[in-house]
């Protein structure tokens, strides 16, 4: 998906809302679980139930891939079931070496067909650019995250008192450009999204941490804020748990319908 494209959907959506299928057999209703493929069926129905106030869904594929090659095939019929029109996230945080790399790229564009895939940054640009080399496709790089372990590295600073994740935006904007490369910002640091948003003006920001996790969305509005919205929020638990009994589905559509029609108060707001 291009980012004209991604733009267009949250315009006609009036939505910047991603759904973040975390889906853990733990917490799937008791109904599903006799179903062939339960995490599939479940995807499916949060799916059909919340496509009309989404324009991005993320599979973090931890919960898929812990349950061996059947996880990998739910996680396959899941990107695809997704609607062409909404934007797919593998939200896999690889990065490793040049080839290494390589290959886990064909594994989420080629294989899986997703749009982008999240990427660590700490082994440098051989191991971010052959994710950056499909066109169409998107990178989404670890920029400032909102884990108490964030302050272990990501804000240490160097002798110019510049905390190292400045260095790290200001370097991978020499490798790709706002058509392929978006940056995730936790919500939790509300103040953080406004310094990222200054050194990476364009860029989208993919923010977790909305709802379950306590960010504000005014917050991230006000400071993630650019020409082009430049925002997918990200929830999950507060949508896809929102119940657990029979009525799972139609709960989860109104929990993202209420977080879209947040939204498309504060896209009017914005003048967008």
């Amino acid at each position: 998906m291009t980012r004209q494209e991604l733009i267009h959907e949250i315009r006609t959506k009036r939505s910047f809302l991603c759904v973040g299928l975390d889906t853990d057999l733990k917490k799937v209703p008791k109904h599903l679980l006799d179903s062939e493929d339960p995490i599939f069926e479940f995807n499916k129905a949060i799916i059909d139930a919340t496509k009309d106030y989404c324009v991005a869904y993320k599979p973090n594929t931890a919960f898929y891939e812990c349950h061996g090659p059947k996880g990998w095939e739910s996680l396959k019929k899941t990107i695809d079931y997704i609607p062409d029109n909404i934007f797919t996230i593998a939200d896999a945080k690889r990065g490793d070496i040049g080839n290494t790399s390589r290959y886990y790229a064909d594994t989420f564009f080629d294989y899986l067909k997703a749009d982008s895939v999240t990427v660590a940054p700490y082994m440098g640009e051989d191991s971010v650019s052959p994710f950056l080399e499909y066109e169409n496709n998107w990178v989404i790089l670890l920029a400032l995250t909102s884990n108490k372990g964030a302050l272990d590295f990501q804000m240490t600073v160097d002798h110019e008192n510049k905390p190292l994740f400045k260095k790290v935006l200001a370097k991978s904007q020499e490798w790709g450009t706002p058509e392929n490369l978006m940056f995730v910002v936790g919500a939790t640091r509300a103040e953080g999204i406004g310094e990222v948003r200054k050194a990476a003006p364009d860029n989208f920001f993919l923010v977790p941490g909305v709802g379950a996790q306590g960010g504000s969305l005014e917050d991230v509005a006000d400071y993630g804020w650019n020409q082009d919205c430049g925002l997918l929020v990200n929830s999950s638990r507060g949508i896809i748990y929102a119940s657990q009994e029979h009525d799972f589905a139609q709960k989860a559509g109104e929990a993202a319908k209420a977080l879209q029609t947040q939204m498309s108060e504060i896209l009017d707001t914005k003048n967008f």
